[in-house]
């Protein structure tokens, strides 16, 4: 498993559900702790402010699933797929991906700081409006994604893919434009000012 940001381990689960089916079901104001979820099937689910907490969900499908103002904090997501996905003002601060399958990601609003997803492929996701900082976005992959006002203070963006990537409005102080890729990406004028600094160019009108 993909280590944590800070190596923190992932809390022990209490309890064990498995080969469930809540797809195209109401899973709204659900509260769950310490709890392993294990081929759970979420296709369709809509979830207005269900809570989760130091959860496992391991081979899960959340494809097609719209979360809102719900929170996963510190979970723990293994092998399951986000396709089609909808998070609105959602908290998943300290999570961690891995292995985990995306496409089509929309993200508005919302805190996943401290959260991991190295090496993900986010290519055309959405990010819009989060708070992501402190992530683990180590070799992440966002090629003709959009991430436009997203808070990226302090994170890891080493090896990081933005080519063609809208980054319009994000925080971009950690972003290395030569240990990363950002061939063609479209930034505003006082983010290029920022990168000519992290360069060690000095600016002047």
């Amino acid at each position: 498993m993909a280590e944590r940001v800070g190596g923190r381990q992932p809390a022990a689960t209490e309890s064990e559900v498995r080969h469930e089916e809540w797809g195209d079901a109401d899973i709204s104001g659900r509260a769950a702790e310490r709890v392993a979820f294990i081929d759970i099937d979420l296709i369709e689910a809509a979830n207005d402010g269900a809570v989760f907490t130091d959860c496992v969900f391991r081979d899960c499908q959340f494809n097609s699933s719209v979360h809102r103002n719900a929170a996963f904090v510190n979970c723990t997501f293994v092998a399951c797929s986000f396709f089609d996905v909808t998070f609105e003002e959602c908290k998943l601060v300290g999570s961690m991906f891995d292995r985990c399958t995306f496409g089509l990601l929309k993200v508005t609003g919302g805190d996943w700081s401290y959260t991991g997803l190295p090496g993900a492929d986010l290519a055309k996701a959405v990010f819009t409006g989060v708070r992501l900082r402190e992530a683990d976005l180590t070799g992440t992959r966002f090629p003709g994604a959009t991430l436009r006002d997203v808070d990226l203070s302090g994170a890891s963006l080493h090896q990081a893919d933005f080519t063609k990537a809208d980054l319009r409005g994000s925080d971009l102080s950690t972003l290395d434009p030569l240990t990363t890729q950002v061939k063609g990406a479209i930034i505003d004028a006082q983010q290029a000012i920022t990168l000519a600094e992290t360069l060690g160019l000095t600016v002047k009108p």
